[in-house]
């Protein structure tokens, strides 16, 4: 894919999962990258596999007021930046009655504003620049909504919506937007996920485990951002179909996400 040679890309989320797995792929296709999260060591092993030039920029997306100084670091590494891969987040494990406003409002910070923060810095070098692309790893869940992730799904709904409509206001200026909308990936997002007072799950679901491996769906999200899609729907398991299903048959997936309730209340022990 010549289209990322020597394209920059910033990618956050980078020391796991999808991040990771994105992070080698461009590599692989000639970007430069930007290697973001809170963990300076796993981004230094993630840049070992990486070929390229690439710079580790350690980032919580939750810490604001660091932000546009790393903005600026970024940008002068090499006088650009042609994409923004908003990656970071975190998942949820509990029913609404036993999650903390604070459990609900860290991941809104995470999963939300941290990535709007980054997005409102980046965009104005993109919009000077004439050109840019900026994607944010969105869910199914962002899309249909999961038990025991009422937060998680609440966060995926609001992003979908902010940069669907932001793609509406830079269309013109040259910007592309991509919302990615991963089903099932075998990631250790479950196994980080936080459950109701805010403490790690710290368990593999069965259906991450069975899902896609990050590094297919790291190829399939290149292939949709060479091709400029607007949204990029990546997995192989029933929950890709509940996207067209919900579109056509609302009650049938409210029927079938009620049933996996009870399904899944009696398989786990949610704190």
């Amino acid at each position: 894919m010549t289209q990322f040679n020597h394209q920059v890309v910033w990618i956050t989320g980078a020391s796991s999962g999808i991040g990771e797995a994105l992070a080698v792929a461009f590599s692989k296709a000639g970007a430069k990258l930007i290697l973001s999260s809170r963990n300076q060591a796993e981004l230094e092993r993630v840049q070992s596999l990486c070929q390229g030039e690439s710079l580790v920029l350690p980032l919580d997306v939750t810490d604001e007021a660091a932000m546009p100084a790393l903005v600026k670091r970024a940008h002068e590494w090499q006088g650009k930046i042609d994409f923004l891969i908003n990656n970071a987040g975190i998942s949820q494990r509990s029913s609404c009655l036993k999650t903390d406003m604070s459990t609900y409002r860290h991941l809104f910070e995470v999963d939300v504003f941290g990535q709007i923060a980054l997005t409102k810095l980046v965009l104005p070098i993109m919009i000077e620049q004439g050109s840019g692309h900026l994607a944010v790893t969105s869910s199914v869940a962002g899309k249909i909504g999961v038990p025991f992730r009422t937060g998680y799904s609440a966060a995926k709904h609001a992003m979908m919506g902010f940069f669907d409509a932001l793609r509406t206001e830079v269309a013109h200026q040259s910007i592309k937007v991509t919302t990615i909308t991963p089903g099932y990936i075998r990631t250790n997002i479950s196994a980080n996920a936080v459950v109701g007072d805010g403490s790690a799950y710290a368990v593999e679901d069965t259906d991450i485990r069975k899902g896609m491996s990050a590094n297919e769906c790291a190829d399939v999200i290149l292939k949709g951002l060479a091709k400029h899609k607007p949204e990029i729907a990546v997995g192989r398991g029933a929950e890709m179909h509940a996207l067209w299903l919900k579109r056509l048959f609302p009650k049938v997936v409210f029927k079938m996400a009620a049933k996996r309730f009870h399904q899944t209340a009696a398989e786990n022990d949610f704190k």
